[in-house]
């Protein structure tokens, strides 16, 4: 009879590579591949950015966070995979 160690608790919290802007829609590149997009609309603040303040995104805490230096605002990757958003779907 042979026995098994439990296998340590991997972490599963998505987390970004890259993340980008383009014609209002922010992207982010995950370390599995995927890539998930969402439109700027549906944050309060990124809604009133212009498309040069958006593009300044950038990754913060090892890729578990987005931030937007110019604008002071700060969205979770987790957050945004879960679907929770400030605003809904215009």
């Amino acid at each position: 009879m042979s026995t098994m160690a439990p296998k340590a608790k991997v972490d599963t919290q998505p987390a970004a590579v890259r993340a980008w802007c383009e014609n209002r829609t922010v992207f982010v590149e995950l370390t599995d591949g995927r890539i998930v997009g969402f439109p700027a609309n549906r944050f309060k603040l990124l809604k009133q950015a212009t498309e040069e303040e958006l593009s300044h995104v950038q990754l913060r805490l090892n890729g578990y966070a987005l931030r937007w230096e110019s604008l002071d605002e700060d969205i979770t990757v987790p957050g945004i995979v879960a679907g929770h958003f400030q605003l809904p779907p215009e």
